[in-house]
């Protein structure tokens, strides 16, 4: 193995670079993972374009990723050389007043991967191993998958979706598309809105949602609503943008007494007559990142065929292409779902 491997960093909005770092030391307690895949999230994107809330610069991004244990001690968990992984990379310190609730998802001190810490664009990462998950055969580009597929997953839990519901999700991104296909799951009937029409076309096809609102103006919007809804609104409405406008879309879209998830993550303030959700009586549930009960859940329903989410990938670049995999997505995020990087 090289004493150095290939990285990349961001240095500032609307540069990524190749650099060459130290490949890391493995210490008690961890294992040293060779990465096969990683997906780039919306957040990476928000890094590179400067919008994200959570980013310093410089920063080495990546949450999503599949690696092959490299080297790891004896451990309870049958984790061994070899084999194929995820991880859970949330970093929580253990003592803040949600972590001794056990909701360690939402440390007052959270730590992301590629967000608050350096993430895994890179060819090898050392991981504690109470945070690796077996990939139980899962082929690594679709084990990518399930971290961002759990981001969505949490957040429809959060909002209690019950078999019958009538879901909007406002964003047709990845959070988006998945947040529709775990409602699904859960035995809801699903619309989908968003401004790009081909991302619209391409969630409702392949993914076999209810139906989609092309929120082209909030008049359109509010019309599209009362029609699909019968003027109702609809029982759970969840945001997966991150901008003042789809959160406003969600809450006049709610119906009285409905849910709302915000899983989206902005830098921008809504001013809006907050007396609505007192009027509606609405429940309002933030979400953030995803519990292991969640990983593994979902680990098994993808391995047991109970759910096919390899659509949701788009592109696919070599690894050494990543400021381009960057640049173009950034151009033609409107028809680009989920982009990959492979090793």
């Amino acid at each position: 193995m090289s004493e150095m491997m290939k990285s990349v960093l961001i240095t500032e909005p609307g540069t990524a670079i190749m650099k060459d770092i130290p490949v890391p030391v493995r210490k008690e307690g961890e294992a040293l993972l060779k990465l096969r895949y990683v997906g780039i999230c919306g957040s990476d994107l928000g890094t590179y374009r400067g919008t994200f809330a959570y980013c310093e610069y410089p920063r080495r991004p990546g949450h999503e990723f599949a690696a092959e244990i490299v080297e790891i001690d004896e451990n309870d968990k049958g984790l061994k050389p070899g084999m194929i992984v995820t991880c859970n990379p949330y970093f929580n310190c253990g003592k803040c007043r949600p972590c001794e609730h056990g909701l360690v998802n939402c440390c007052e001190h959270n730590e992301t991967m590629g967000a608050q810490r350096d993430g895994a664009f890179c060819e090898y990462i050392t991981m504690p191993i109470e945070r690796i998950y077996d990939g139980k055969g899962l082929p690594p580009e679709k084990l990518t998958l399930i971290e961002p597929f759990c981001i969505s997953y949490h957040g429809i839990k959060r909002c209690k979706v019950q078999e019958g519901d009538l879901v909007l999700v406002v964003g047709a991104g990845t959070i988006g598309v998945l947040a529709a296909i775990s409602a699904k799951m859960k035995g809801a009937k699903v619309y989908i809105a968003d401004v790009a029409p081909a991302k619209l076309d391409y969630a409702v096809d392949n993914f076999g949602l209810d139906g989609k609102i092309l929120n082209t103006s909030p008049e359109h919007f509010t019309e599209e609503v009362a029609k699909i809804t019968d003027g109702k609104g609809f029982d759970v409405t969840v945001e997966a943008v991150g901008l003042p406008s789809t959160f406003q879309n969600c809450i006049d879209a709610c119906a009285f007494g409905g849910n709302i998830a915000v899983i989206g993550i902005g830098k921008k303030n809504l001013d809006f007559q907050f007396s609505t959700i007192q009027k509606k009586e609405l429940n309002i549930y933030g979400s953030r990142n995803a519990l292991k009960d969640d990983f593994l859940e979902l680990i098994d329903a993808v391995k047991e065929g109970r759910v096919d989410i390899s659509k949701i990938v788009t592109n696919v670049y070599d690894f050494d292409e990543a400021p381009r995999a960057f640049e173009e997505f950034d151009k033609n995020a409107g028809q680009m779902l989920k982009v990959i990087l492979k090793f």
